[in-house]
């Protein structure tokens, strides 16, 4: 896969799909600019070797259907600002006004396109739709990794009319190789912590990562569903009844391959799911008919950041409780600080998945990891070993 560094984009102009799907206040403010962040290394180099840039990307879910309210207009004077440049909209992604605007454009200029969704053909990876968007740049750049398992038009598809003018930006490079560097010939001891609701939402990734790991821990809701499985009693907790039998399976797997899978032996228990409801901790197969798991109990969190401690590759996807809560907030926050403190002595660590990656931005330890992946659902899937249609694209 060709990188950035692979090309001079002096006199170019570079078709960059970028990742500007950001959150907007009611006032179509921008709220977390971190996306619109993470794309400026990309966007510097092409401007310094003397290029042009036009940038396409989709905001929200319009339908198929123009929706001011998505409009990528919105973002124009926030992208300028953050380019330290003026950032022309081509009021469209295709059609003879945007496509003269990018014939126009000078070494240094800027034009932003509509977003992408207004059309059906973006997310149907229609061929027609993707020549006219190929027809704005003379070199196809990828920095949107979190769109990558997405065959969508500008995702994938367009990449065919760039033959050996394609290419991955720094975001999208930088994506690949650290989940590969989980995936392939991580260094041992290799921990994955898998957290969130649902074990049918994480049964691929953790059949996966029982080939690859030594320690899996498990947290968040789904840890009920497996402690069922071992016949604990859980009370009102959160479980799926028909993935029980599939997570006793899991745990067979594990001891066959000789993977140490932890469940949380101790939990902390309400009897509401509230943060101001009467609390405990409880040994998690012995939950009371009234309460309810909200979060890894502390034996289980200090052993998990034992653990933790002594590994060289680590990867922590889904939260241990419902942290949003203060109240059940210490198992995440243990698991975070550790992974910051095996990271300052060496240590890999990989932060993925939403909840995950609002975790260790709300405990402040995001200067303190390896890497922190902007690609939710893309991650999972690469994860999973399925192969990115984005990341495909440019390796052919």
């Amino acid at each position: 896969m060709n990188t950035i560094d692979d090309f001079n984009f002096n006199g170019k102009r570079a078709l960059v799909r970028v990742d500007y799907n950001v959150p907007l206040n009611a006032e179509f403010v921008v709220t977390d600019d971190s996306r619109i962040m993470a794309s400026l290394p990309t966007l510097n180099k092409i401007l310094t070797d003397g290029g042009s840039l036009v940038l396409m990307s989709h905001l929200g879910r319009p339908k198929g259907e123009i929706n001011l309210k998505y409009s990528l207009h919105h973002i124009l004077d926030h992208v300028s600002e953050l380019l330290k440049r003026k950032v022309l909209f081509g009021g469209d992604c295709i059609g003879n006004e945007a496509l003269e605007m990018s014939r126009n454009l000078k070494a240094g200029e800027v034009m932003l396109l509509e977003n992408l969704r207004f059309y059906n053909e973006e997310e149907k990876g229609d061929m027609d739709f993707s020549r006219k968007l190929s027809q704005m740049g003379d070199i196809y750049v990828n920095d949107a990794f979190g769109t990558a398992h997405r065959a969508h038009a500008s995702t994938t598809i367009v990449a065919n009319f760039f033959p050996g003018k394609k290419c991955a930006g720094y975001l999208m490079k930088n994506e690949v190789d650290s989940i590969e560097k989980v995936l392939k010939g991580a260094k041992k001891p290799v921990t994955a912590i898998i957290g969130g609701a649902k074990v049918s939402d994480k049964v691929l990734i953790i059949d996966k990562l029982l080939d690859i790991v030594d320690n899996l821990l498990i947290g968040g809701g789904m840890a009920y569903t497996f402690i069922r499985a071992e016949g604990g009693k859980i009370g009102k907790s959160l479980v799926e009844e028909d993935r029980i039998e599939l997570a006793g399976q899991l745990m067979k797997k594990a001891e066959s391959k000789q993977v140490k899978l932890l469940l949380p032996h101790d939990s902390v228990v309400a009897d509401a799911f509230s943060n101001d409801a009467h609390i405990k901790n409880e040994n998690s197969h012995q939950i009371g008919d009234d309460w309810m798991g909200l979060d890894i109990g502390n034996e289980s969190a200090a052993k998990y950041a034992e653990v933790i401690a002594a590994s060289s590759t680590i990867l922590w996807n889904g939260p241990m409780g419902v942290f949003e809560f203060s109240n059940f907030q210490n198992g995440s926050k243990t698991v975070a600080n550790a992974i910051a403190k095996a990271t300052s002595k060496g240590a890999f660590s990989l932060i993925g998945g939403g909840d995950s990656v609002s975790a260790i931005h709300t405990f402040g330890l995001a200067d303190q990891v390896s890497y922190i992946s902007t690609g939710g659902g893309a991650m999972l899937e690469f994860l999973e070993g399925k192969e990115l249609p984005g990341v495909k694209a440019l390796r052919e």
